[in-house]
């Protein structure tokens, strides 16, 4: 076993610093107004698919016997998806985290990495495009989940648009990546093209459709999480203003969100851990805000998911020593589920999602705790409404154990206080996935996923 190397302790900082503010909105943007307002998006050239795929094609004569780094291992192909990836080319613009442009025109290349239907008829029409995160100092799809996305149809893409993965990919493999560049050359290493360069990424799905498959997307639902969701406030707050658009709604899952109203819809989905103050913004008529309850930044199913890719392409998965046994339990993925088939008619049909209660939390910051030590308030999943554990986002000690939550199970005394049969605690999972449901917090398949691990 190995401890986590972190490749970029600029980054590594700036996540934690989202991770912080994320209860307070950014700073609020004036709109641009005049020409600027309406400056397209360029479209990007479009080169692949590229060969390989896990566990890896015949050699190519031109980059090896390589394959996507961090392909999911999913079973795609049972799914009715393919996985595809592509290199993408163009000129982008320069913006500082001030919204002020700083280059114009900038020779780059990056690839996108494409999860779709293989068939038309599967295809919903939705393009879930990833702010690929960075923070581990390597691209990491941290909203891919294979059930969300191919039950309900969606196409996912995840966009490399940072210096710091682009570069951990031109080392992994030089025979595949060695021709990406974010930086100009190196002229731009504070990620000031990244903002363009997403956009392009999103622009080349229905420019060309290549990249789909030829499968047309309707809509275009930008995502991201973490740092990855604080660089897409700083694109929504002061570079979007000054560009067309390119996505019909966004969704910022455990960091920051933007101040600005703007015509896209916003959807906010926070974890116990990323809620650090009493203070909200409120509600709008383009803006969603939730908090779940029990839910840590990076829980569990995230890291079982990636342990088995870290192995394979990293050489190995980090272990971890913090203060409490780490990884809440709470699936934070079945509520983001239901935020983007939200944000989808949201953008639509113009039906804006459910309000939420929020998380209780005291003046200093910290969470109004019950009897067993769950957080008051928030949305309450089955796990934490018929818990069997004390799950929480707190946790500390070494790297970012702040950001794993705790799981303690409870011992067979609570247990049995709480539930006086099995059958007791069934109906009460059922009851709290049903309220649920009819909120609009949950989805009935993921629902029944929590009846048979109940039962």
């Amino acid at each position: 076993m190995v401890k986590h190397s972190w490749r970029s302790t600029a980054v590594a900082i700036a996540v934690v610093a989202s991770v912080a503010v994320a209860g307070l909105p950014a700073a609020a943007q004036p709109a641009t107004t005049g020409p600027a307002a309406v400056e397209p998006v360029a479209v990007p050239s479009v080169s692949g698919p590229l060969p390989g795929t896990v566990p890896g094609d015949p050699k190519s004569p031109d980059i090896g016997d390589t394959y996507p780094f961090f392909s999911t291992p999913d079973d795609l192909a049972r799914r009715g998806y393919v996985e595809q990836e592509f290199l993408i080319s163009g000129r982008a613009d320069g913006w500082d985290t001030a919204g002020v442009r700083v280059a114009e025109d900038v020779p780059y290349t990056t690839r996108i990495l494409v999860r779709r239907p293989a068939r038309a008829e599967r295809f919903n029409g939705t393009a879930l495009v990833e702010w690929q995160n960075v923070t581990a100092g390597y691209d990491l799809d941290a909203l891919w989940n294979a059930d969300t996305v191919t039950r309900a149809g969606y196409a996912w893409i995840g966009v490399s648009a940072q210096r710091v993965g682009v570069d951990q990919l031109r080392g992994w493999s030089p025979a595949r990546y060695g021709t990406l560049d974010v930086t100009g050359a190196g002229a731009y290493v504070a990620d000031e093209l990244s903002y363009d360069i997403f956009a392009q990424a999103a622009k080349a799905l229905t420019a060309s459709r290549r990249p789909l498959g030829g499968l047309k997307a309707r809509t275009l639902l930008a995502i991201g999480a973490s740092q990855s969701a604080a660089r897409m406030t700083v694109y929504y707050d002061r570079v979007l203003p000054q560009v067309r658009p390119v996505f019909d709604g966004y969704g910022f899952i455990v960091g920051t969100a933007p101040a600005r109203q703007g015509a896209e819809p916003v959807f906010q989905v926070l974890s116990e851990t990323d809620v650090r103050s009493p203070v909200r913004p409120a509600d709008t008529d383009r803006f969603r805000r939730w908090e779940v309850a029990g839910s840590a930044h990076s829980g569990h199913a995230g890291q079982v998911y990636r342990q088995p890719i870290q192995v394979r392409d990293l050489g190995a998965a980090p272990v971890y020593d913090c203060a409490q046994p780490p990884f809440s339990r709470v699936p934070l993925h079945h509520v983001v589920a239901a935020s983007y088939t939200h944000l989808e008619r949201w953008v639509r049909r113009g039906t804006p999602p459910p309000s939420a209660e929020p998380l209780a939390v005291n003046a200093d910051g910290t969470k109004q705790r019950d009897e067993l030590g769950l957080a008051r308030g928030g949305i309450r999943l089955s796990q934490v409404a018929a818990p069997t554990a004390l799950n929480s986002g707190d946790n500390s000690g070494e790297s970012f154990c702040r950001l794993f939550g705790t799981h303690v199970p409870f011992d067979r005394a609570v247990l049995d206080r709480l539930y006086p049969s099995h059958a007791r605690y069934v109906a009460q999972v059922v009851r709290a996935d049903l309220r649920n449901i009819r909120a609009g917090y949950l989805l009935p398949a993921d629902a029944a996923q929590n009846w048979r691990e109940a039962g």
